[in-house]
């Protein structure tokens, strides 16, 4: 794909970033912040949710659109949730130990925190709260972080509450609601897709210096995207860091494209009809699609071959239609710049276009359900949305999709959807206890990883994937073990020693994990024990993979024991200096006619009987000693 000139179509963009906190409790309650498997509920409920005014009188135009039909959801329930998540019981206060993690996010963003924090209602009845609203307060404003390619503001810091996990079509599980979660909110400062990524990076920098969770769906972002004559449009979901550039990049695609199709629209002096039932011409269809029901059709003036041209990749401006439609619980739509298909014959077609008055400039849009009200409100849906299109780039949230593409969800909130909280009192956030959270403010990363590099002599590669890993501090620990009675390091033992722990702790255990090896039953001072053998040089590094191994699936056992069971308790020097002499003796010959050049293929040999019971640097020494003894 050609790359578009940013500068010149003007692109400004911004992130959401949603973190979750690791707390032990969740944000209004003493629930868990465990996740559990849906099978363990203990019970379900329903709930059914609606749209209500503000405190102004008025209704979120987002939340409106989530609130078309009547939709019952299913919230599954646990022994560790509680009657808060229930939306049965009022709120505890605010959970102090998130309060102080996400102040510390905010002074390592260089914000400024508010004296107080007032607890807010954001209106969201997607299904995704059991109340019908998500509590956020914001905490700080006014920071930046500096990148490579400038500088970017970040306007606001709150702590909120994690959204229910979604199981199935309106079925929710609520052991993840109420987790404690930061959303952080930059300006649109983002002038390029890299420079997103770059952003998003950085501030993923700093949130894992802090107590947050990590894995798949702890952090989420959302990009705010805009380009000059085009509409801000919101892309929520975005997981992978690696999709960032080109969500960013298949957007201002989108947008120019619509501004195109807009100006040939315009140019054409197109038009869009009413939604009429055509049912009748598709009385006795052969499609599958269209039989034994409802069929409605809206007249698109001039718009012959825009409805199909592409959009993004694998999307076109029919796409955008088809997905207003299916909000209003239709499965898509069909138009005649690709009809006759889906069973749809070229007579049927022609019918259609007659029944519509529809000229050779003209596109028509037909879909169909066995509910009528459905068919009638999805097509209303399509006809706004063509109407939209003859203006330019409508303002709306859309959903991010797995090859950088995005589809609508619902318009864009606005100042509507909050309002204040009546059952949590504010919070004050006292200077002192500011001072105290920047008196301990945790390392930065790029800190960490440039001082493992200095104090254990890492390569870049391996003190960034230490550092940035939730193992730091365990290595850290085990590196202890090395340390001299001033807690000094050498340097021609540490370099070699860092780079042996950061190549078990984040390689061999996730080779062994990837062999199903229940690595997760492996306790801290079980590893700790494993190094301390081989610190003390009671075993070789080469054995430590498999009393890995073998404390995971016996997790009660002893480094020690497993050791000496699996026969790796490292040889004596006298016992190692036998078996090479052994080896040299039966190989004089070859010995004599190679020299020292024998020491490497022999290597092999020695190694091939002691492996994992001798250190290859110490047989390498004993075998050069021998070698140069005979030929002496």
């Amino acid at each position: 794909m050609k790359e578009h000139d940013y500068k010149k179509v003007g692109l400004k963009a911004g992130l959401e970033i949603h973190q979750q906190l690791n707390t032990t409790s969740k944000l209004f309650c003493s629930s868990p912040t465990e996740l559990r498997d849906t099978k363990d509920a203990s019970y379900e409920f329903y709930r059914y949710l609606r749209p209500s005014k503000s405190e102004m009188g008025e209704i979120d135009r987002a939340a409106i659109e989530e609130g078309i039909g009547t939709r019952r959801f299913t919230y599954k329930a646990y022994e560790s949730t509680c009657l808060v998540e229930n939306d049965d019981e009022p709120p505890l206060e605010m959970n102090l130990e998130a309060l102080k993690i996400a102040l510390q996010i905010a002074l390592l963003l260089q914000m400024q925190p508010f004296e107080q924090a007032h607890t807010m209602r954001k209106l969201v009845i997607d299904g995704s709260n059991t109340s019908g609203f998500q509590r956020t307060a914001l905490l700080a404003a006014g920071g930046y972080i500096s990148l490579s390619s400038g500088s970017v503001q970040i306007d606001t810091l709150s702590i909120e509450e994690e959204a229910a996990q979604i199981v199935d079509k309106d079925v929710y599980s609520i052991d993840r609601l109420g987790i404690p979660l930061v959303e952080i909110g930059t300006a649109p400062d983002v002038a390029t897709p890299k420079m997103a990524r770059e952003l998003a990076l950085a501030i993923g920098t700093i949130l894992r210096a802090c107590k947050v969770k990590r894995g798949i769906g702890t952090i989420r972002q959302d990009i705010n995207i805009s380009i000059a004559g085009g509409a801000r449009v919101e892309i929520k979901g975005v997981q992978a860091l690696d999709l960032i550039e080109n969500i960013v990049r298949l957007e201002v695609t989108r947008q120019l494209s619509l501004l195109k199709i807009r100006d040939e629209l315009q140019e054409r002096g197109a038009g869009v009809g009413k939604p009429v039932e055509v049912s009748s011409i598709f009385a006795h269809t052969a499609s599958n699609v269209l039989e034994k029901k409802h069929v409605w059709g809206l007249l698109l003036r001039c718009f012959a071959g825009l409805v199909g041209k592409d959009i993004q990749p694998g999307r076109r401006l029919g796409s955008e239609f088809a997905d207003h439609a299916k909000k209003r619980g239709v499965t898509g739509i069909f138009h005649t710049d690709e009809l006759p298909r889906y069973g749809i014959t070229s007579r049927e077609t022609e019918a259609l276009l007659r029944f519509l008055k529809a000229e050779e400039s003209d596109a028509v849009v037909i879909l169909a359900d066995e509910n009528v009200k459905k068919c009638v409100e999805a097509m209303y849906a399509v006809m706004d949305r063509a109407k939209a299109a003859t203006e330019g780039v409508p303002e709306e949230t859309r959903r991010a999709l797995s090859n950088g593409c995005s589809e609508y969800m619902r318009p864009l909130p606005g100042a509507a959807r909050l309002y204040p909280e009546t059952d949590v009192s504010p919070i004050a956030v006292p200077t002192a206890l500011i001072d105290r959270i920047k008196a301990h403010l945790p390392e930065r990363l790029d800190d960490r990883m440039h001082r493992y590099r200095q104090e254990f002599l890492l390569n870049e590669e391996l003190a960034r994937q230490i550092a940035w890993s939730e193992n730091s501090q365990l290595f850290e620990q085990v590196m202890r073990l090395w340390a001299g009675p001033d807690g000094s390091y050498g340097r021609d033992e540490v370099k070699d020693a860092a780079t042996f722990v950061v190549r078990t702790l984040e390689g061999t255990i996730a080779e062994l994990k990837r062999d199903d090896v229940p690595v997760d039953r492996l306790t801290r001072e079980s590893i700790l024990d494993v190094f301390r053998l081989v610190n003390f040089k009671t075993i070789s590094k080469e054995g430590v993979p498999e009393i890995l191994r073998s404390l995971a699936e016996c997790p009660t056992k002893a480094a020690s024991d497993v050791a000496a069971e699996l026969g790796f308790v490292m040889l004596s020097k006298p016992e190692l200096q036998a078996i090479v002499d052994d080896v040299v003796q039966s190989r004089l010959e070859f010995v004599k006619a190679k020299g020292v050049s024998a020491v490497g293929p022999l290597m092999g040999v020695v190694m091939k009987q002691v492996r994992g019971k001798a250190d290859g640097k110490l047989v390498n020494e004993v075998l050069r000693a021998k070698i140069g003894s005979v030929l002496q």
